[in-house]
């Protein structure tokens, strides 16, 4: 009889395979929803296992500190706003609606109030383009554009560490230690390299592994590899 296979193994969530969230930090997100112009403090930047970036650790006078992101050309101690007439300047919180055209933005929100779901990664920033009556236009780094509520907020800035990809990780144990921070699967091994046993791919009968890719959309869950109910297969003529 075979064995799960490891997507199977995954999407039961198990502790093999969970997030260590118990090791992080906390969320990065943004503070509450206010009418006032807070003012607070940068007090710390943080190391955090499950982000890429630093996270700067901010006191805001109302009594509320939040993590968020860090960005570029900042420091502790220096002072930052949230809330209606902010500044623009890197770090400051305000609405699509109050943010110019042209400007670099970072952990928008896709809904008022849920804390910022878009551009969270090292590195990373979207350009505010143009504005509509109730939406803002926004061009993500993926060069998708997308339409988003005014009343949506965002941080001005890009998010420091953007040449992280840059520098190699030259040892296997460096990146070991890496993907064991997030809990990710490392090494990873092909499947046409396993056993019979473990995948649908993997045997030791011949040196040339010539099954079949194309599945149907009706496999069962352990059958089901490669490609998944194609329309076409094979080179174009």
């Amino acid at each position: 009889m075979g064995k799960n296979l490891i997507q199977q193994a995954r999407g039961k969530g198990s502790h093999t395979y969970r997030a260590p969230s118990f090791n992080y930090k906390g969320k990065a997100k943004l503070s509450r929803i206010t009418n006032n112009l807070e003012k607070g403090q940068i007090i710390d930047l943080v190391k955090c296992p499950g982000h890429d970036a630093p996270l700067a650790q901010i006191k805001y006078n109302n009594g509320e500190t939040i993590l968020v992101s860090a960005p570029e050309n900042i420091k502790v101690g220096e002072y930052v706003t949230a809330g209606p007439g902010s500044e623009i300047k890197p770090g400051n919180v305000l609405t699509l609606r109050e943010i110019p055209d042209g400007t670099n933005i970072y952990n928008i929100e896709s809904q008022p109030g849920d804390g910022g779901k878009y551009c969270r990664s090292s590195g990373t920033s979207a350009r505010l383009i143009s504005k509509t009556e109730t939406t803002a236009v926004l061009k993500l780094p993926s060069k998708k554009e997308k339409e988003i509520n005014l009343d949506c907020r965002a941080v001005i800035g890009i998010i420091c560490a953007s040449g992280r990809k840059e520098k190699p990780y030259l040892k296997a144990g460096i990146k070991m230690h890496a993907m064991r921070a997030k809990n990710k699967l490392y090494p990873r091994s092909k499947a046409c390299a396993m056993n019979a046993v473990d995948h649908p791919y993997g045997n030791k009968r011949s040196a040339r592994k010539a099954k079949q890719k194309a599945t149907s959309r009706h496999a069962p869950p352990g059958r089901k590899v490669g490609k998944l109910a194609p329309r076409r297969t094979g080179r174009k003529k």
